[in-house]
């Protein structure tokens, strides 16, 4: 019986990391390509500029071209070759991150993660989303590691929008519930291995930080301060969640939100919000008891996280949609199949209905 767990090389989360760039950068190479939007640069590129002066290092900046795609990263690519760069840095939010994971597996070079938002658990994962130039989904890149540095700034990270905190912990929140109906299964998780003990309990943190420290690590992000709250929930989003999901497993709540991309509606909201939701028709699913559904509602409201369609601006959605959701899911959410017991789409369809009631009525 094969057991894989994978996690980042390093892990470093700090205030004001950000000037520790190139201290950072030059254990790996000495001269980085540097992937950051056009107004990450405006923000970050005077002080990115400082520290890798200090150190008297050479760097490149490449700006992003705005989209995941094949060509992109093949132009990003020949930039690698070109300049004879020998790691690549990618700083900003999900689509930059897996870019620049990409772009260090095809030229086999170490890659560093500097994430703007703690909004996802892309930065220490070793998967990335490749989209077509149109923004379509392309297909996934399974990387064979993981990044060899995830680089947190608190600071920088506090600066954002709270509603981008609050999506995170959505996502983060499903990391142990998906983990343990895994365990529950005895399926496997993203490597085709059997989950380790270790992945569990990296999950079940991750919740336990989540429920305890979210609706304060909100009142400071949403004040722009730095609490432990908000460190806690950082480091929770990005890392335990990162390595939970992979080494832990995924299930329903994640299969159901790619059934919820049949919903135009529901586009403009972030993955972790639809997750959120996902993750209470789970529970539901899983006839999950009284308390354990209520703890979990009671921390989505608290944080402004959607618990039913009217959350979503579509209270009255149609059965023939959740039909779709539910075909969708069943058909393109492999993951569904990673719950105890036998799923269909009926018992989608009938989780959605409920948990959509429960989160009324309860609300």
């Amino acid at each position: 019986m094969r057991k894989i767990l994978r996690s980042p090389g390093e892990y470093i989360q700090g205030y004001d990391e950000i000037d520790n760039l190139s201290e950072h950068t030059s254990k790996y190479g000495d001269k980085p390509l540097i992937i950051i939007s056009s107004g990450g640069e405006k923000r970050f590129g005077a002080q990115i500029k400082q520290s890798f002066a200090a150190n008297d290092s050479a760097f490149l900046f490449e700006i992003f071209g705005g989209e995941t795609s094949s060509v992109e990263i093949q132009r990003l690519c020949d930039s690698v070759g070109s300049h004879d760069c020998n790691v690549v840095v990618g700083i900003g939010g999900g689509k930059i991150i897996d870019t620049a994971k990409a772009v260090g597996h095809y030229m086999k070079i170490p890659i560093i993660i500097f994430p703007t938002v703690a909004s996802s658990d892309a930065p220490c994962s070793s998967l990335c989303v490749i989209y077509e130039e149109s923004g379509v989904f392309d297909k996934y890149l399974h990387l064979s590691n993981c990044p060899d540095l995830v680089l947190v700034d608190t600071q920088i990270l506090v600066q954002a929008d709270a509603r981008l905190l609050a999506a995170g912990m959505g996502d983060a929140l499903a990391t142990y519930y998906e983990a343990r109906a895994v365990q529950n299964s005895g399926k496997n998780n993203h490597f085709g291995a059997i989950p380790t003990a270790t992945a569990f309990a990296l999950a079940q943190t991750c919740r336990d930080i989540i429920l305890k420290d979210g609706t304060n690590a909100m009142i400071a992000c949403e004040n722009k301060v730095v609490t432990t709250s908000f460190e806690n929930v950082v480091e929770a989003n990005t890392y335990l969640s990162g390595v939970g999901f992979e080494s832990g497993g995924v299930a329903a709540a994640h299969a159901i939100q790619k059934g919820f991309t049949q919903c135009p509606e529901l586009h403009r909201f972030y993955h972790g919000e639809i997750v959120a939701f996902c993750l209470l028709t789970q529970l539901v699913m899983e006839n999950s008891p009284k308390p354990e559904l209520d703890e979990v509602l009671h921390f989505l409201v608290s944080v402004g996280l959607p618990v039913c369609f009217n959350d979503f601006g579509v209270p009255d959605i149609s059965d023939e949609m959740l039909e779709e959701i539910a075909k969708t899911t069943i058909l393109k959410g492999p993951s569904i199949h990673n719950m105890p017991f036998a799923v269909t789409e009926y018992t989608v369809y009938s989780a959605l209905k409920t948990a959509d009631a429960i989160g009324q009525r309860y609300k």
